[in-house]
């Protein structure tokens, strides 16, 4: 247990994969979080150090189970990623009401859920890190993402609580909001027209999150986005 521990949420095949090979690189190890066991398997083999925790982050009961287990397995947390994300695409008359609570769970009620499991390890050492994935429905509520802009406004401004509670007592809270579309098979295939540099690459939204997790304590950043250098905004 002389290896610091990463705690990532949503570990698919984009982003959380490439976070997950990232701080595995950076001598961290590695627990990897989601639903579907067999891909957590998969990633956990390949990489030295990593293990597979399958959870579905939206049940108290289950991120309580997990992360007393990968406590006792792997050691405290140094870094908790929740990049876990319920998402849904409509207007306010066209998704139905569960489908906003479902999401609301999965990203803000988890984060809270999984910052209290990992907090009190992290006030006792008196450093930690917690990183948030999100993207700018944080920041604006378009028309057809009533049910996805609402809950992941909602994370934000709980991460930005915690981040002020957390701060002063040596614990770095940041958001790392991702305006682009990721470089995975579905959206290459959705946006087949689209050169190579319309896509953020998993690798590096990796390394921004691997950068933010070793700041120095003197310049603490909290609102972090990252887009294509071609994006409009």
């Amino acid at each position: 247990m002389s290896k610091r521990v990463c705690i990532i949420t949503g570990v698919g095949p984009g982003t959380g994969s490439a976070l997950a090979r990232r701080f595995a690189a950076g001598g961290y190890r590695v627990a990897l979080l989601a639903r579907t066991e067999s891909r957590l398997r998969e990633l956990a083999a390949e990489l030295s150090g990593a293990s597979a925790y399958p959870c579905d982050v939206a049940d108290e009961a289950q991120v309580a189970e997990t992360l007393a287990r990968i406590a006792s397995e792997l050691g405290p947390a140094s870094v908790l990623i929740h990049n876990a994300v319920g998402g849904a695409f409509g207007d306010f008359q066209e998704i139905e009401p569960a489908v906003l609570q479902r999401n609301f769970a999965t990203n803000a009620m988890a984060l809270l859920y999984l910052a209290r499991g990992v907090a009190p390890a992290m006030l006792e050492a008196g450093e930690g890190t917690i990183l948030v994935t999100g993207n700018t429905s944080a920041y604006r509520g378009k028309a057809k993402f009533a049910g996805f802009a609402p809950t992941k406004a909602a994370q934000r401004v709980l991460a930005e609580s915690l981040a002020r509670s957390l701060g002063p007592k040596g614990i770095h809270v940041a958001y790392l909001a991702i305006d682009a579309v990721i470089d995975v098979p579905w959206t290459r295939q959705q946006f087949r027209d689209r050169p190579d540099d319309f896509f953020a690459k998993p690798s590096a939204i990796a390394d921004v999150a691997f950068g933010l997790a070793h700041q120095d304590r003197s310049t603490w950043a909290f609102d972090v986005v990252v887009r294509p250098f071609g994006e409009p905004w």
